[in-house]
């Protein structure tokens, strides 16, 4: 006899057990409560795995100046993530982050951050960030993803997913290969690992708002998100309508920062 599984019954399931063996926490400035299942203690570690792996098999950039950039607007950045997160009493948020930040040789315009605040950017994505600011738009955005812990959510999901009832603790001890690749798939690093876990809909409006703020703070105007959103508009033409993918269309991206970025000017000191 062949049983059907209803999927939303399965899912709702899977969400429920999240619940019940998971701690919830609040998202910085959001509010949204969160399940995150595996402590950020282990995220860290794998983190720390996963990006000197990386490094290993990945070429940094030649580009001083390029590279130098990456680091000068890291430098800011880290700065006015900390003071942000002290001062709204998220700091624990950061307790375990080393700050590193690197430009590797890569034609794909990505970029990421790791739990533990190791970020990358690729080559790639330069010649759309242009300049400073820029690259604080893609910078601010993407460890916005990290202090949210938006990568151990759906890191969270897939491992209930794929290992059901069996306890995560218990499932990173004995499948850590299975496990570091989930993680590996879940920041992206590299085509080879598989599909990358997309981020929701949800989780990217929320690293837009974190984002905008971050490089207010860090004295970078956070107009300079537009310009950026549409660069990257004009150069991902022929893209998938947004109910067929899980980010924003870039117009509908740039609407929602255009309507928040009245609060996000609130935070930002420069010309």
């Amino acid at each position: 006899m062949k049983i059907i599984i209803d999927r939303t019954v399965f899912y709702s399931g899977v969400l429920s057990m999240a619940l019940l063996l998971g701690a919830c926490s609040t998202v910085p400035l959001i509010g949204r409560k969160q399940v995150s299942l595996l402590p950020e203690s282990n995220m860290v570690e794998m983190s720390l795995t996963s990006y000197s792996q990386f490094l290993q098999e990945n070429k940094l950039a030649t580009d001083k100046a390029q590279s130098e950039m990456v680091k000068r607007v890291g430098a800011k950045m880290s700065v006015a993530v900390e003071k942000y997160l002290k001062d709204n009493g998220f700091s624990d948020r950061i307790a375990d982050f080393k700050w590193e930040f690197n430009l590797v040789d890569n034609k794909e315009p990505n970029a990421w951050c790791m739990p533990g605040g190791k970020v990358v950017f690729y080559t790639g994505i330069m010649p759309l960030a242009k300049n400073d600011a820029g690259v604080a738009v893609v910078m601010s955005h993407e460890i916005a993803h990290a202090v949210a812990r938006h990568g151990n959510e759906r890191m969270s999901q897939q491992m209930l997913l794929q290992f059901g009832n069996v306890a995560l603790s218990e499932a990173i001890k004995t499948k850590p290969e299975k496990t570091q690749a989930i993680f590996q798939s879940a920041y992206g690093l590299g085509t080879q690992l598989g599909v990358m876990l997309p981020y929701s809909r949800q989780h990217e409006y929320e690293a837009d708002k974190l984002g905008l703020i971050f490089m207010a703070i860090a004295g970078y105007n956070p107009n300079e998100a537009i310009g950026f959103w549409e660069r990257m508009a004009a150069n991902s033409a022929g893209k998938s309508p947004e109910f067929l993918s899980t980010h924003p269309l870039e117009q509908n991206r740039i609407e929602a920062i255009k309507g928040f970025m009245p609060e996000a000017m609130k935070y930002y000191t420069g010309k």
